[in-house]
């Protein structure tokens, strides 16, 4: 049911699924990303441009994903947005950004006979979804926007690089714009022309690569992350330090990637999330998006990593407290049952805390004694609320099954 980007131009709507023959209705989904490299504040603003360059992976839409559908028609009265069954503000200036700068590159669509397509005519019905907790530290902004634009450039045919219009909505969803492990480039210039996303491995480079998620809490964090960026970027001394010591980072973890050497990419992508971390401690008034829960995870990985002679696992965590665990395949099970033995689920069924087959393998192992006894805590049932289990995975994706559309191509109506 999906197709790549290389074959979206060759969408069409047929007649019979429109309220009328002048009507488009387009669905799309973009990837999650998760950093390895962070970002962490802006040096403009208004064009979102970063301090310093980043680099993460897309994740495998399969389990993480945000599933848009743009629906144009003359007979809608105004713009609408809906995400996540409720209505939203479309007149948020960062939506607004993104819809003004697509309707501007806006390429040529021929109704169904034949006609020329007059977008200042059409208003727009946007319904997107997640399949995964909004504002969770999940990089649901970086997933929602790259969608939103795929999707409007689908429906408006517009060409070129979309990710510099992904990043007017949020930074890191330029980096959504492509599968695998994607650089955004900070740039130099003032209008931001040059900082945009570059892929810097497919997602075929590295096939052993497994990403868990743990989700420690799934509500809306505190302090968001635009707020949490204009403190540190004005307050925070590590931060400046940080900015000059990230392009040698980056040169070394797109090698390990380039080479497989997960022992470097382990170090790399710890050491840059401990001291993002201790950059928001940094910060005037202290930002702590981390909780005892994350420390903990800190604390098995480490652990993990220390009862063997290599690196077998690597923690990342963004804005929250949620964990992002890097590992290979055939590490995978081992620190599963590592999970579920210090983080046993109680009143949540196994199935709801982590689907497949693998959770039940893994809950019936247990961990050495040597590792049992080098881990500082007890076990804390229901610490975390479920696991994630994905890998990297391709860039957005057009959905040609008109069944999983948010919006009744028919009709209009939200389904």
């Amino acid at each position: 049911s999906l197709r790549s980007g290389v074959e979206l131009e060759q969408l069409t709507v047929h007649s019979e699924d429109q309220m009328s023959s002048e009507d488009f209705c387009v669905t799309c989904t973009a990837p999650v990303n998760i950093a390895v490299i962070k970002y962490w504040g802006k040096r403009d603003e208004k064009l979102i441009l970063p301090l310093n360059s980043s680099l993460s992976a897309s994740l495998h839409q399969d389990d993480l994903r945000t599933l848009t559908t743009v629906f144009a028609s003359k007979s809608l009265a105004e713009d609408e947005l809906w995400l996540n069954g409720k209505k939203e503000d479309i007149a948020n200036p960062r939506v607004q950004s993104c819809l003004r700068e697509l309707r501007a590159r806006a390429g040529v669509r021929e109704t169904a006979d034949g006609r020329a397509v007059d977008w200042s005519q059409y208003k727009l019905r946007i319904v997107s979804s997640n399949n995964f907790p909004t504002a969770a530290g999940l990089a649901s902004s970086a997933s929602g926007y790259c969608c939103l634009v795929f999707t409007l450039a689908n429906l408006f045919k517009v060409d070129g690089d979309l990710s510099v219009i992904a990043r007017q909505g949020s930074g890191s969803a330029c980096r959504s714009m492509y599968g695998g492990w994607v650089r955004w480039d900070g740039g130099l210039s003032p209008d931001g022309s040059d900082s945009l996303a570059v892929q810097v491995q497919s997602e075929a480079q590295w096939p052993e690569m497994r990403t868990v998620v743990l989700v420690v809490n799934d509500q809306q964090k505190e302090t968001s992350s635009r707020d949490g960026m204009q403190q540190s970027a004005a307050t925070s001394q590590l931060l400046k330090r940080r900015v000059l010591e990230v392009p040698e980072r980056l040169r070394r973890i797109e090698q390990a990637i380039a080479e497989r050497d997960f022992d470097t990419f382990a170090d790399i992508t710890m050491l840059d999330s401990d001291e993002f971390h201790a950059v928001c401690a940094d910060t005037q008034p202290p930002i702590r998006y981390m909780n005892a829960v994350s420390d903990r995870v800190v604390q098995l990985v480490n652990r993990f990593n220390r009862v063997s002679s290599r690196r077998r696992a690597a923690y990342t965590f963004d804005a929250g407290p949620n964990a992002c665990i890097y590992l290979l395949e055939r590490d995978l099970t081992a620190f599963m049952a590592a999970v579920m033995h210090f983080f046993p689920p109680q009143q949540t069924p196994l199935d709801k805390f982590c689907a497949g087959p693998l959770a039940s393998e893994a809950a019936s192992l247990v961990p050495s004694e040597a590792f049992r006894r080098e881990v500082p805590f007890e076990p804390q049932p229901d610490a975390l609320k479920y696991i994630l289990l994905t890998r990297p995975g391709p860039g957005p994706q057009v959905i040609a099954d008109r069944s999983l559309s948010l919006v009744d191509p028919a009709t209009g109506e939200i389904r």
